[in-house]
Order: structure tokens, then sequence, then C-alpha cells
């Protein structure tokens, strides 16, 4: 049966979404090998993958992964994004879910260790003390006591061990980039989505809204990131009301200075836990480069829960949220919540005293 879809996309014949959910299931239960998996999600970025493919492979991660629910009030937002970003940034949008969180804006974000960059999202905050290989239960009490809760992908998603090897050794961008931030554990009803090519934007804008995404913005900086960014304009599809609408900012519009890539560039797991700490702790100056994007970014979220109507305010609001120190209250709070190594934070207080 695989190999039937392997010929077919080979070909360049897209798979209907019944077709694609079966694909899928057969990569899920185990049931394709490595070698028929490597084929088909080359063959699959060779060919494109279609809207309708993206839509169906996503709803059999969800069914696959293990789900949470907390009740929160409001919305629930995440800031994954698919990473692969050109320019190897510090980690922007983990440390734009804790000033969203800090503005009281309930956060479950979704991430893993690094593909692509020097430092992924669960590498960073492991750095910082978290404990990351903690229950989906455990997970779900912590978004609805701390308001922001971290989901390791290999403990949500144990089917993906099946696809794990064969993703490192063929070494390229697949589908699975895509999938990653489709799939939240919670079902999060908002989402602020970094791509790492503009030509996603707009679709994955449609797949969330074929999904039942209530409001997203996809976005992607034309210099090469999966952020909003700072150093040149930004590509934003905005799904809102059942509407998708395209617009393109710069950082002028967006109301910050203009940086340059060396400003933004992220270094290894601990290096990049300082930035992070350095941001949310307000250490650095409210114009720093470092700073700015994270804020801009925190910005987006903030617009999207509903506690700013544009990015001037939603600025201004992230900045209050580090002033006021909730953002970094929220990132002690999730690392003593989940049982981790606080020392790592204080050492941090200690030397920037």
């Amino acid at each position: 049966m695989f190999k039937e879809f392997i010929k077919k996309v080979v070909e360049g014949f897209d798979l209907p979404s019944e077709e694609a959910e079966k694909a899928m299931e057969e990569i899920m239960n185990g049931n394709a090998t490595q070698s028929q998996i490597g084929a088909f999600l080359t063959a699959l970025r060779m060919k494109g993958e279609t809207i309708d493919e993206i839509v169906a492979f996503a709803k059999v991660m969800r069914r696959f992964c293990y789900k949470i629910k907390p009740r929160v009030d409001g919305k629930l937002i995440d800031t994954c994004g698919t990473g692969g970003d050109k320019l190897k940034t510090f980690n922007i949008s983990t440390t734009a879910a804790f000033i969203i969180a800090g503005a009281n804006i309930p956060v479950a974000k979704h991430g893993n260790r690094s593909v692509t960059s020097k430092s992924g999202s669960a590498d960073v905050l492991e750095e910082l003390g978290l404990r990351l290989n903690i229950t989906p239960k455990e997970v779900e009490k912590i978004i609805e006591n701390e308001g922001i809760g971290f989901m390791f992908a290999p403990v949500f998603h144990e089917a993906m061990k099946n696809v794990a090897q064969t993703r490192k050794e063929i070494g390229i961008r697949t589908v699975f980039n895509v999938l990653g931030p489709l799939a939240n554990p919670a079902e999060a009803n908002t989402q602020l989505l970094g791509v790492y090519d503009k030509s996603l934007v707009k679709p994955l804008a449609h797949v969330l809204k074929k999904l039942g995404c209530q409001e997203a913005m996809i976005t992607h900086g034309l210099d090469g990131i999966d952020e909003v960014s700072t150093i040149g304009k930004t590509l934003i599809a905005w799904l809102k009301n059942g509407e998708v609408n395209t617009m393109i900012l710069s950082p002028k519009k967006l109301g910050v200075k203009k940086a340059k890539p060396e400003d933004i560039a992220g270094l290894d797991p601990k290096g990049n836990a300082e930035i992070i700490f350095k941001i949310l702790n307000g250490v650095y100056s409210m114009n720093e480069p470092k700073m700015e994007i994270a804020l801009i970014n925190a910005a987006a979220g903030l617009i999207l829960g509903g506690k700013a109507d544009n990015f001037s305010y939603g600025l201004e609001l992230a900045r209050e949220t580090i002033e006021n120190g909730c953002a970094y209250k929220k990132l002690k709070r999730l690392i003593k919540a989940s049982g981790g190594d606080l020392s790592k934070l204080e050492e941090l207080e200690l030397k920037y005293a």
C-alpha cells in the first residue's frame, strides 16, 4: 500500500486527503520502513505539499499524540515555529512566549530539541533549568496554575520516533518541519507561527483555518528568519474571523529600529539561555536589538490574545511586562512547577545583580 503512495508522489501526483491520511497512519503506526519514509518525504518535498495533504497529515499527527485540555480563560496560544531560518537567531519565539504569558495570556508552548539551529526551544529551556520529561497530565496542570507550560514533543508525540532516524539521515527540511507547529497537543486555538520560507505563509494560514484554528499569524522575515523581523520586512498572513489577509510590514512601520543580522544571532544553548534571562529580567535596555525583536514578536502574540489591537500598543504592553517583572516571574514559576533546577537562574541573578 505505502509503495503506491510513493509511486504516486514520485510521478508528481497530489494525494487526495484520504490517501494522505492513510500514508501518515502507516508512518505513525511503524508500518513503513525507513527507506520508504525517506523516499516518500523526499518526493513530497520535490513535488511540493498541497494544503489538503498538510491538513490530512496534521489531523493524523493530532490523533496519535497525547492530548491535554487545560482549563483556561479565553484564548490559549502557541508560539511554536518551524525553525530552519537561515540566520540562526537566538530563541526569539520562546522568549516571546514568556512575555505573552506575563501579560496574562495562557500559553501552551510546543517544542523540541534543535534539528536545524544551534539551540531548539527544549535545549535552551533545559539549560535554564526546566525539567522536560514530565507527564502530559503534569503539563496540563502547570498551564492551568502558572499560565504557561512547555510540551516537549517526544513526550507527547511518541509515534514520531518512527521518523526521527530518517529525518536525521536525509538531513533536508521535510513536511515534518511544518507539521510540528500544526499538531499542538493542547489544541491551542490561537497561534503565532513563524515559517522558514515565504511560500509557506499563506498556505499555512489556510491549513490552520481548515484545522479549526480561531486566530493565527503566520510570519516570515523576508531576510530569511522564521519570526517577525527587525532586520528587514516581514510577510504576515493573519487568519481572523475565518478570513486570511496578508501584509508586509517594515521595522519602521512596526515601531522598532532596523537591526543587523549579527545583532540577533544565536549562540549555543548556554549562550541563548543567558540572552533569554537578560531580556526577561530587563538587563538589556528596551531598544537593544535582541530585546526589540523579542518585544515585537511578543506584541504579535498580545494582538492575537486580544490584549492589544495594534503593534504600537502591543510593544508598549510587552515592555511593561518586562519592567514589572511578570515575564521573568513566568519563567521562574514554570521551572519550579516542573520540578526543575532553579540554581541556574539564581547563578544568572547573582551575575547580573
